[in-house]
């Protein structure tokens, strides 16, 4: 955030101009949370990730004279090309890019190959409408800046600018950050910096100010220092003329001296750190330039590396197992497996193949699945096989545990997590648990009466086991008691003695949530997904049933769409947040889809989470990682990247105690 000292002396007060219906110019969205009176202590008040909700809309207005600023851009651009030297050709990641000002200004001059990664997802979603709008060439998404998903020493030039390091609520949050960027630089690759000169701000931040930033809008701030004086907190009140307070917001930045941070960056491991002078932002407001009106632009070199070896030299052995095309499939159109499903396989062949670092082998002969692996043990192994063992969905937990038993690492879930998540019920009770939502359910056993069944309506029926939508069709979805019976009774015959669960049917909008990587190491969230259902034919009832998956001539196979969620803040933050609950207490790894539906008055309920979720290159989890800007190829080497971080953390962990044992004898 830029704003952290101004001027005491406020301006003169505007009076709103008056408008032909007599009301007043539309406010900001209005932020959740209480609003509160005179503080003497800013610091408690401090959200620990502060920076999750904070850059929206609303950011843009009240920082907007400096952030939206061209003259600043093109400057601070000036400086960037100066002090690097960066050619047109070169490889530019653009951290905690925001809107993409930096990005899309590279753009502009030529610059082919920029990337802007920021944990926004408002200003992503701005940047690529920017960068559409001006036919720019530059890619945008979201992500964690303390874990970059990007090639090992993929990068020429990694700049974090506008102000925009010191965020975390620690210092070793910050290493993350710089230990990450020293991983995507090539050897001796260039860092830019551009931050505050906290010596300079702490010696002159002015407690209080205020300024309007529009003809409706004006914002008061009050500021101090952390108790143990490393970080500048700031409050920030947003006020509408007429309509009062519309947002009461706490951020804070960690104050580093050109000496403090030359000293972080040697630390990394960073060399040849220069001071380039100073900036001080223009505004077009000309009141409050708050940190951003003195900062530090200093460059540095990444350490020198050991050269990469040939993707085809001492590339990393991956062997991928699929379902066996030889066997049938139950879950499949007729029962085995169908020109489409090899399509399918072959688009994943051509997307690894893009894949530099690994080489890849295929097994889908389940008879000889142990043989093979134990003859030729790789390095790491994919595990696609989400058919199951044998094309048999209930023996899908089989596989990772055959891989646990040969000792070999694998790719996504374990074999608890996937017989867990097999049971609807069992994944429904610990949602609840956790005071996630979820629908109504009744859980009909073999035997049970008719009295037990429920009596509110319109319900769902679907199988307590299994996947891949197995029994859940048109005629699923049921108004009334007989029709419940009538489905109820066509599902024994098919499904045997399985307990069987009637829903609430849930009649709201219908998200899926993807994460990547693992608690502890990183855990991103791709953008949500939203079921279209506004082109599917009257009278169907909007579900993703069976005849979506598996029925080409099906309409719901035709005429069901899925596009990018536009939700509210809130809306996201509940969505990522009952996610990353459950995909930690489900011990879900690498990667996860979870699947949520709103009732009719909006709230969000628990459908189903998916380890290991479809990976193919039409499924869900892939179209998330496009509205992310990934390609097909940048989403699996994120799951592999994962598992190989996940693999090495815990090989280091168990070492520990090894070398401690060593040590004592």
């Amino acid at each position: 955030m830029t704003k952290t000292s101004s001027p005491t002396k406020p301006p003169p007060a505007r009076p709103a101009p008056a408008r032909p219906n007599g009301g007043a110019k539309s406010a900001s969205k209005t932020r959740s949370g209480p609003s509160y009176g005179p503080l003497a202590d800013l610091e408690s008040h401090l959200p620990p990730e502060w920076w999750r909700e904070l850059f929206d809309s609303l950011y843009l207005r009240t920082d907007g004279d400096v952030v939206e600023n061209d003259a600043n851009t093109a400057r601070e651009v000036d400086m960037l090309v100066q002090a690097t030297g960066v050619a047109p050709g070169d490889k530019i990641l653009d951290l905690c890019c925001g809107q993409g000002r930096h990005a899309l200004e590279l753009a502009r001059r030529g610059f082919e190959h920029v990337t802007g990664i920021d944990r926004s997802r408002y200003l992503v979603r701005l940047a690529r409408r920017r960068a559409g709008k001006s036919g720019l060439n530059v890619v945008f998404r979201e992500g964690d800046a303390r874990n970059i998903r990007l090639r090992e020493s993929s990068i020429d030039c990694v700049c974090v600018m506008g102000n925009s390091f010191g965020y975390f609520d620690t210092e070793d949050d910050d290493v993350r950050v710089l230990e990450s960027i020293k991983r995507v630089l090539r050897s001796g690759g260039n860092l830019v910096l551009d931050l505050a000169d906290g010596d300079w701000v702490r010696a002159h931040f002015e407690r209080r100010s205020w300024e309007w930033i529009d003809e409706n809008h004006f914002v008061c701030r009050e500021r101090s220092l952390a108790n143990d004086g490393d970080r500048l907190v700031s409050r920030e009140v947003v006020v509408h003329a007429e309509r009062g307070v519309i947002a009461d917001q706490f951020y804070a930045e960690r104050l580093y001296s050109r000496e403090r941070i030359g000293a972080l960056l040697e630390r990394v491991g960073f060399r040849a750190m220069r001071t380039h002078g100073y900036l001080e932002a223009e505004s077009d407001r000309g009141q409050d330039l708050g940190m951003m009106s003195r900062r530090i632009f200093l460059s540095a070199e990444a350490p020198r590396k050991q050269p990469v070896a040939a993707p085809r030299k001492g590339a990393r052995k991956v062997t991928v197992l699929l379902g066996d095309p030889r066997l049938p499939d139950a879950v499949k159109r007729d029962g085995q497996f169908n020109p489409e499903d090899i399509e399918t396989v072959e688009r994943l062949k051509d997307a690894l193949a893009d894949i530099p670092g690994y080489e890849f082998r295929y097994l889908d002969n389940h008879v000889t699945f142990a043989q093979s692996l134990r003859a030729d043990p790789p390095d790491l192994v994919l595990n696609l096989c989400d058919e199951g063992f044998n094309n048999d969905a209930f023996q899908e937990l089989h596989v990772p545990a055959l891989l646990e038993m040969l000792g070999l690492p694998y790719t996504g879930a374990g074999p608890a997590c996937l017989g867990m998540c097999y049971d609807k019920a069992l994944v429904r009770s610990l949602a609840a648990s956790l005071d996630i939502p979820v629908p109504l359910e009744t859980f009909v056993r073999t035997g049970d009466q008719s009295a037990t069944l429920p009596s509110a309506f319109p319900a769902i029926l679907k199988p307590n086991f299994g996947d891949s939508s197995i029994g859940i069709t048109e005629k699923a979805v049921v108004g009334n008691s007989e029709e419940l019976v009538n489905y109820l009774l066509r599902l024994r015959e098919d499904m045997g003695d399985h307990p069987i669960l009637v829903q609430e049917f849930l009649t709201g909008p219908e998200y899926s949530v993807a994460l990547i990587g693992n608690p502890g190491l990183g855990l991103i969230s791709l953008p949500a997904l939203e079921v279209d259902y506004s082109g599917l034919e009257p009278g169907l009832p909007r579900i993703l049933g069976y005849e979506s998956k598996w029925v080409p001539d099906s309409p719901y196979w035709t005429q069901i769409r899925y596009r990018e969620a536009e939700v509210s803040p809130q809306v996201q933050r509940e969505l990522v947040a009952y996610s990353s609950i459950l995909f930690e207490r489900l011990r879900c790894r690498d990667y996860a889809r979870f699947d949520f539906r709103a009732d009719a008055s909006g709230q969000l309920k628990l459908l189903e989470v998916n380890p290991n979720p479809g990976w193919c290159w039409d499924g869900k989890f892939n179209l998330m990682a496009g509205f992310a800007g990934m390609s097909y190829p940048e989403v699996l080497r994120a799951v592999l990247e994962a598992a190989i971080e996940r693999v090495a953390a815990a090989n280091q962990s168990a070492a520990q105690p090894v070398a401690a044992a060593a040590a004592v004898a």
